[in-house]
């Protein structure tokens, strides 16, 4: 059974871990791990700590972790983005879940023209950020996705512009998303589009900035379970699910 996984910082140095605050006492108190029992330690930037557990620390909650070893997990390559449309209620939390555990590495929230909810503050950018911490300790990920400030269409026209390969989901697109085979290395970005469906200005700036259109199968998913899709059969032609 592969050890227990938790993130936090200060993993580069030192003999011993402590781990604590919510993953100490998540630790210690929800899964009662005890003495010699191993886990893993990530920061969430490639390194991991892989760790015995040695006791409580003193005067708080939490675990001592004494180091046994320590790896850096590469960057992988190509580096997955999803623009993802804000779609309402917490299905954007549910995107976010989803697209992390496929592998996604960065995730661009979009204030598209026919998205519902509007963001005045942080605390969208904030839950699915926290989100994605979570998911990505579940699913072991050394690396935790990216998750960027709310872009404008002209932002994501930017985040095209750069991108080796740059697909615009669209179920009325000609090209079928299982022609395509993804570049080896460099930006991959996709566009996941709102419950109401890409404006024809929002398609015309994205194919301007170098998108082409494709769409992804017979039938219309969700705004939030396309990207998580999407992701994954382009990661199933990669050497990263080699």
């Amino acid at each position: 059974m592969a050890p227990l996984f938790f993130a936090c910082d200060g993993v580069a140095d030192g003999d011993e871990i402590v781990l604590s605050g919510a993953e100490g006492r998540h630790a210690a108190v929800v899964r009662r791990l005890r003495p010699g029992e191993r886990v893993d330690v990530g920061d969430g930037a490639g390194l991991i700590a892989e760790c015995v557990v040695a006791g409580a620390p003193s005067g708080r909650d939490g675990l001592r972790l004494s180091v046994k070893n320590r790896r850096v997990v590469p960057r992988p390559e190509p580096v997955v983005t999803v623009v993802q449309a804000i779609p309402k209620g917490d299905r954007g939390e549910l995107a976010v879940e989803e697209m992390t555990e496929v592998g996604v590495d960065r995730i661009v929230p979009w204030a598209a023209e026919r998205s519902v909810p509007v963001w005045r503050d942080e605390r969208g950018v904030t839950r699915w950020r926290a989100t994605a911490r979570e998911a990505a300790k579940q699913a072991r990920r050394a690396w935790i996705p990216e998750v960027t400030a709310a872009a404008s269409t002209a932002g994501v026209a930017g985040f095209l512009d750069q991108a080796a390969l740059a697909i615009l989901l669209d179920p009325d697109a000609s090209r079928p998303l299982a022609a395509v085979i993804p570049p080896a290395a460099g930006d991959l970005v996709v566009v996941v589009g709102p419950e109401g469906g890409i404006t024809e200005q929002e398609t015309a700036a994205f194919l301007a900035a170098g998108a082409t259109a494709y769409r992804l199968g017979p039938t219309v998913l969700r705004a939030s379970t396309a990207g998580a899709v999407t992701a994954a059969l382009l990661l199933s032609r990669t050497a990263r699910w080699a």
